[in-house]
């Protein structure tokens, strides 16, 4: 497959890989298996249970992908991947992803390609995620200086910076997102 033929972001990846011998139909089909406006970020091929595929990390997730007469599919969110493991020897190695409580060997991975993979999914995993309780306290700072900002909105109008209408309709604005 000509690289122009290939989504960018898969074509960027492709470039990056040292090894794609027997990756072709896998890397030609990826584009159908993506979720919409996911982005790929690395590849590299491996062998997981029987079969020899391809191995995608994405913004969103981790996917192998095996075409041919037997085909597999299988993701790792990656809010579900709890860590990834990297062991080498002279020039293959193994990637093992711990999610959702099971373990996964992806065997037979170029030795570069597998450990920029690992990297790049580690530094997702450290990277500050935020979560619910987060959003929850920000919304709640956001409600406490709503009443400042109403105040602040005050003094601009009685200085004559905004007009009386100016300061209704964003004081009206400031309340509904109360």
């Amino acid at each position: 497959m000509a690289k122009e033929d290939l989504r960018p972001d898969i074509a960027a990846a492709k470039d990056r890989m040292r090894s794609k011998l027997g990756s072709g139909k896998e890397i030609k089909r990826l584009a159908g298996y993506l979720w919409e406006d996911e982005h790929v970020e690395r590849m590299t091929k491996g062998t997981y249970g029987a079969g020899t595929g391809l191995i995608v990390l994405t913004d969103r997730r981790l996917l192998f992908l095996k075409e041919g007469i037997t085909k597999k599919t299988e993701d790792f969110p990656l809010e579900k991947v709890s860590s990834v493991q990297w062991s080498s020897g002279l020039t293959l190695g193994t990637i093992t992803i711990f999610a959702s409580g099971n373990k996964a060997e992806i065997k037979n991975v170029n030795k570069d390609d597998g450990k920029a993979v690992t990297d790049h999914v580690r530094q997702r995993l450290a990277a500050p995620q935020p979560t619910e309780a987060t959003s929850v306290e920000q919304g709640a700072a956001l409600q406490m200086d709503i009443p400042d900002q109403i105040r602040k909105l005050g003094e601009l109008r009685d200085s004559g910076v905004v007009t009386p209408e100016e300061f209704e309709a964003k004081k009206a604005e400031l309340l509904a997102r109360m």
